[in-house]
């Protein structure tokens, strides 16, 4: 088998229109949404780059003889939604690269 400079140029444009669509997708993502919600009442909306959009707290949870209570409640719906904003990142670069590890390819967090 020797080298063949036609099958170098045909991966070459495969990987350059891998790129492109990986840019794409990460452009995308920060127009979709993922939202959480912890005890019912500290609702977290993120955006699929991780970044926090909003956080909703029912007026019911505040209680100030409990404030530890709301804190974890707001530490869980932000982790909750990074998480989930993550694995939505992940699964829509996975749909372009077919969960191919290339070096150079951009990441995401």
């Amino acid at each position: 088998m020797g080298f063949n400079p036609n099958n170098m140029q045909k991966m070459m444009k495969q990987v350059q229109k891998m790129q492109a669509d990986v840019a794409r997708v990460q452009e995308e993502l920060q127009f979709e949404t993922v939202e959480v919600e912890s005890g019912g009442v500290v609702k977290a909306v993120f955006n699929g780059h991780g970044d926090i959009a909003s956080i909703t707290i029912d007026p019911q949870a505040v209680d100030p003889s409990d404030v530890e209570m709301l804190q974890d409640l707001i530490l869980t719906a932000v982790r909750e939604g990074q998480k989930k904003a993550q694995e939505l990142a992940s699964s829509r670069i996975a749909a372009v690269t077919g969960n191919m590890n290339i070096p150079g390819m951009p990441g995401l967090f």
